[in-house]
């Protein structure tokens, strides 16, 4: 058997537009053509791919065959295709860069982060996104190495040259434990949580090594997963700071307690958008940045 022809992305657009609405005559109104130039462009198609699209005999209007439903699948991709590929470059010329990495802090709240992407898959349809979650240092390090355009880091309480740095507000910190916790319950003396095990999570850069952030216990047992640092505090394994946004449901509920501790109170987790200033964003990453700035602007300091 012969290898079949190749069709135009014409005839695959006019193949598209019959099975869309419904009949030739349809396509023709649609497509604003005579519909015997439908007939003859799908019956091109066919002698090209070798099988027929259409039933043409057994009802009134044009009906898909089983080899016509699987170019279906086909020709639509390669439109889409096609169409991906004139908004990306017409993004390009724009100065749109076609793709924006970006790291986030695990720290920075669910809602926050959906909201932005939200927005930024709205106002840049064409343009890929690449997203790194990391805690404390490893967001830095990854902006720094290139591997990320733009950050939303935490607190970097060490100087790091070369970088861009814009506040884009805080989340809350709460120490918290299982109800059943020995610290869970009123308050207590300043000392009292470092005989129990603390819950830290850990840095995976080389920035703060030798640096200690709200870590009180002599007992400490390390992760570098926020996710699993939560799930060992709701089961009752140890204490530590959470962000308030995660665990506000749980405190509701009573699956978590606040601990009320004079030397570990919790408090403000600063956020800042990071970017190397040898390499500064496009419009795309810009509008991240704004748009994690206008949400502290609008957003009281309660709420977190």
């Amino acid at each position: 058997m012969s290898d079949p022809g190749q069709p135009t992305l014409d005839q695959l657009r006019v193949f598209i537009a019959v099975v869309e609405t419904g009949s030739f005559a349809a396509a023709a109104r649609k497509l604003n053509r005579a519909t015997s130039v439908i007939s003859y462009t799908i019956a091109n198609l066919e002698a090209q791919l070798g099988v027929t699209l259409f039933d043409r005999l057994s009802t009134k209007k044009p009906q898909l065959t089983l080899e016509g439903r699987t170019v279906l699948a086909e020709a639509r991709s390669v439109s889409n295709g096609i169409d991906n590929l004139r908004a990306k470059v017409k993004s390009m010329l724009r100065g749109i860069e076609p793709e924006v990495h970006l790291a986030l802090d695990v720290m920075l709240p669910a809602s926050r982060v959906m909201d932005a992407l939200k927005a930024f898959r709205k106002e840049f349809p064409s343009v890929s996104l690449r997203l790194y979650v990391e805690a404390l240092g490893a967001v830095t390090q990854i902006v720094l190495n290139r591997t990320a355009t733009v950050g939303i880091s935490g607190p970097l309480d060490v100087d790091v040259l070369g970088l861009e740095r814009i506040g884009v507000g805080f989340v809350q910190l709460v120490p918290v434990a299982a109800p059943d916790h020995p610290l869970a319950g009123g308050s207590h003396a300043p000392g009292a949580a470092r005989s129990h095990i603390q819950l830290v999570l850990t840095d995976r850069s080389p920035l703060t090594q030798g640096h200690e952030f709200a870590v009180v216990g002599t007992h400490t047992w390390r992760l570098a997963d926020l996710g699993a640092k939560h799930m060992l505090l709701k089961e009752g394994i140890g204490w530590g700071n959470m962000p308030e946004p995660m665990v506000r449901d749980d405190l509701a509920d009573g699956r978590l307690v606040q601990l009320d501790l004079p030397d570990c109170k919790g408090g403000p987790y600063r956020l800042q958008a990071i970017y190397r200033t040898d390499t500064p964003p496009g419009p795309a990453g810009r509008f991240l940045i704004e748009h994690f700035q206008a949400q502290d602007a609008k957003t009281p300091t309660t709420a977190w």
